[in-house]
């Protein structure tokens, strides 16, 4: 399902009040709600908008655990780090408890025991078996980058081709970097999906993802595809001009 919006404030209205209403469902029915967070401009926004009283009192945020679909090999405290981004603007302002959010611990001291921390703790809180091998998150949060990228999954990387474990170091060679991130089974598994795109920088790649040939090794976002859960992309007006159907 796609839904385009005029502006982006507009568009993080929608996606915070879906965050509340997936988030009190979950609740109602299991007595939690696990969501995966994204990084980003648009994320940020969103995570602003929760903690305003529109939106703050419509959640049992001590029922919330906070995971992430990916993260940068940086300490905690950087400025690129999308934990502490979150921290800033969402788990401060709400005062959610440290026991609750799961970060990736970049303090291990290298990607690969990072990536295999994070298998750990999702097996351990998901209670994951070998008939049972991936999380169910509720809710998984998304952006898509100007490459098609989604979480850390980048073009032609190792990552894309993993489908035996959750949580994997994935070297980016055109970043000269080593990014943290979960795999497609993990996002594919997801109850809810929700893709924030926004700028007109990323219109000519969304219209590539969303309407052209299947190239998931160039354009990684085209395979996420819920085996049975919803998959709702929420586009700003610049992202999507080169849509089909859209002025």
């Amino acid at each position: 399902m796609i839904e385009i919006f005029q502006t982006v404030e507009e568009l993080n209205r929608f996606a915070a009040g879906r965050f509340v209403e997936i988030g009190r469902r979950a609740v109602e029915t299991s007595g939690r709600f696990a969501v995966a967070l994204a990084g980003g401009s648009t994320p940020k926004a969103l995570y602003r908008l929760l903690t305003t009283a529109e939106f703050k009192d419509r959640l049992n945020w001590p029922r919330v655990r906070f995971f992430f679909g990916d993260e940068r090999f940086v300490p905690a405290d950087h400025p690129e780090s999308n934990f502490r981004m979150a921290a800033e603007n969402l788990f401060r302002p709400l005062e959610i408890a440290g026991t609750d959010i799961f970060r990736w611990r970049t303090e291990l001291g290298d990607p690969d025991a990072a990536a295999a921390d994070y298998r750990e703790r999702l097996a351990a809180f998901f209670r994951l078996t070998a008939e049972n091998p991936f999380p169910r998150f509720d809710l998984i949060l998304l952006g898509m980058g100007a490459d098609g990228h989604t979480a850390s999954l980048f073009p032609f990387t190792e990552a894309l081709g993993e489908t035996s474990l959750t949580a994997v170091a994935n070297p980016v060679e055109k970043l000269r970097t080593v990014r943290l991130t979960t795999t497609f089974p993990v996002l594919n598994n997801a109850a809810h999906v929700i893709f924030l795109v926004a700028g007109e920088e990323k219109a000519a790649v969304l219209r590539e993802v969303l309407e052209g040939a299947p190239e998931p090794a160039r354009l990684p976002s085209q395979n996420v595809r819920p085996t049975a859960g919803e998959l709702l992309w929420l586009i700003d007006r610049n992202a999507a001009q080169k849509l089909s159907g859209t002025v």
